[in-house]
């Protein structure tokens, strides 16, 4: 290897594990500082669900959806260019963010429109930063570098929710502020550093009609996946909404024309006898079933943490989305721990063992957790959320290798884009299972034990009925986005309330009365979904096994 490629290498690694760790905080930031963000643009987000939800998730659908095609256009026209593009349109969309000049809904729209940017932006970095990687490293150290990359991935992701609980309490444009520097720096040094590795291939055509199929079904799936969380009619989810349920149905549609249309055409967007090679599908296959396992769950851990744990440990509500971030660490430090060590033992001794066993540690922390009381002590719950990052790092980061590895060099980013797209709709639809799963499970239990608990309170017989209709998403919502749930619920329901005891609303309004009237069917649903999401890490393992001892180049 020349001095040139020695230090290039270096330069490749860190300014594409430096685009990834901007652009998964990014994905996350906003969870924790939603309450400062809507506050600060004067929208009330439970009468505004809408806004709510693409806040949360238009970025990581923008993102999922154009990862292939982004990849393909990357092996056509260049990955350094484009990825460099991806750095500026980032950076563009972080400031726009921070000067949102409007409030009210034009303000929510303004949010929503330059996240999408943002959006955009992060295609670009998620479906080239693993393809420069593997261009700039040998095979026998992909492993180590592709560990370091994914590890600023994972950490990001956790270092987001931190982040934006301390930025939001100065003031909410911090929250977007914070990236325009690190965009400004990174986008500036990719065009000055980066160079192409690859022969670019210019001549191949650009598959019109296998783009539509794919970005528009899987914009319909994941459309209808949000949309279905949202309350429709008298029902508390959106299932049984006619654009859910058409939105899926022409989404699905299209995703099965997608490979006949690939079949035919010149130059397909995505190989797709890519798949034929059994490292490369079961590594993928491994992917999404591991992303599916922890995308929701990694919420409603937050959402235990905000709206029993902390509360009964004595944190207000106000405080708790901060302090739910901080109590997540221990999984950080342990992707921090074995992301590198593992890629690069996956260099020496291949992926197989090693990702099938971060699988299975992951799946068996799942079943932990079920062990756990709602008032649990911290040390054992950190514990398991360490092992978990230990697991969860074990397998990322030879697993990753194993897929890029895998591929030929000319269709390196197209691969990598069906890969990050795989990770990133797997935590779209965990989302979306998962919230399903609690939100039903709560609708069945969580009405009867609120107006049971309000009346034992000293309520009244109709204010105990009043909490009877209580929608179990808009108390989750609540404590999730910082608010007293029971507060914000009685300021809802006027004269109604006006003639509570002071004694009684004393009761209501208390750190612990909410924690402990949801906490039986709270946790009961979670265990459901612990369960649920210990089937698939098993089931990823499965797959991360079949993958053959060695890598199986195409």
């Amino acid at each position: 290897m020349t001095k040139f490629m020695v230090q290039y290498k270096w330069v490749a690694l860190s300014n594409t594990t430096l685009g990834m760790l901007m652009a998964s905080i990014d994905m996350t930031i906003v969870l924790i500082a939603l309450p400062s963000i809507f506050r600060g643009i004067n929208i009330d987000p439970f009468t505004s669900f809408q806004y709510l939800l693409w806040v949360m998730f238009g970025y990581s659908i923008v993102t999922a959806v154009l990862l292939v095609t982004f990849g393909r256009l990357s092996d056509i026209y260049g990955r350094v260019r484009l990825y460099n593009l991806g750095f500026a349109i980032f950076t563009v969309g972080s400031i726009l963010l921070s000067i949102t000049p409007h409030t009210g809904d034009a303000g929510a729209i303004e949010l929503i429109v330059f996240r999408i940017i943002q959006g955009v932006g992060a295609a670009f970095l998620f479906s080239n930063s693993g393809a420069i990687i593997t261009d700039a490293f040998p095979e026998n150290e992909r492993g180590k570098a592709l560990g370091i990359n994914q590890l600023a991935f994972l950490a990001g992701s956790l270092i987001g929710l931190v982040l934006g609980g301390v930025l939001a309490v100065y003031d909410w444009r911090l929250v977007f502020l914070v990236s325009v520097p690190v965009g400004v720096v990174g986008t500036v040094w990719s065009y000055w550093k980066l160079k192409e590795q690859h022969v670019t291939r210019k001549k191949q055509k650009l598959d019109i009609w296998g783009n539509i199929c794919f970005g528009g079904g899987l914009t319909l799936i994941l459309l209808g996946i949000t949309y279905g969380l949202t309350p429709y009619g008298a029902s508390p989810m959106g299932w049984s909404n006619p654009f859910v349920v058409a939105s899926l149905a022409v989404g699905a549609a299209l995703l099965m024309a997608f490979p006949f249309i690939e079949r035919r055409v010149e130059d397909p967007m995505f190989r797709l006898d890519l798949f034929k090679n059994r490292t490369f599908a079961a590594g993928n296959v491994a992917t999404f079933l591991s992303s599916m396992s922890r995308g929701g769950v990694m919420i409603m851990l937050v959402v235990l943490l905000q709206g029993i744990w902390l509360p009964l440990h004595g944190y207000t509500y106000e405080d708790s989305p901060f302090w739910a971030g901080i109590f997540m660490i221990p999984m950080s430090i342990g992707i921090a721990i074995t992301g590198p060590l593992s890629g690069w033992l996956s260099d020496k001794h291949g992926a197989r063992v090693l990702a099938t066993a971060g699988m299975i540690i992951t799946g068996i922390t799942f079943l932990l957790f079920t062990l756990l009381p709602a008032n649990f002590e911290y040390f054992p719950f950190a514990l398991i959320l360490l092992i978990m990052g230990l697991g969860n790092g074990i397998f990322m980061s030879p697993n990753m290798a194993s897929v890029m590895n895998s591929c030929p060099a000319e269709h390196r980013g197209a691969a990598s884009g069906m890969r990050s797209t795989l990770q990133n709709c797997g935590q779209t639809i965990s989302q979306a299972i998962f919230f399903s799963i609690i939100i039903i499970s709560l609708n069945a239990t969580l009405p009867a034990a609120l107006s049971t608990a309000v009346a034992n309170a000293g309520a009244s017989q109709q204010l105990a009925d009043a909490f009877s209709a209580t929608p179990a998403s808009g108390a989750l919502f609540a404590a999730f986005l910082g608010y007293n749930p029971i507060g914000t619920l009685l300021q809802g329901m006027g004269p109604l309330a006006a003639g509570l005891p002071d004694a009684s609303r004393a009761v209501l309004e208390g750190q612990t009365f909410f924690p402990n009237a949801i906490a039986a069917p709270f946790m009961s649903a979670l265990t459901i979904a612990f369960v649920i999401a210990a089937v698939l890490c098993f089931l990823a393992a499965v797959f991360s096994a079949l993958r053959g001892p060695k890598n199986q180049p195409c």
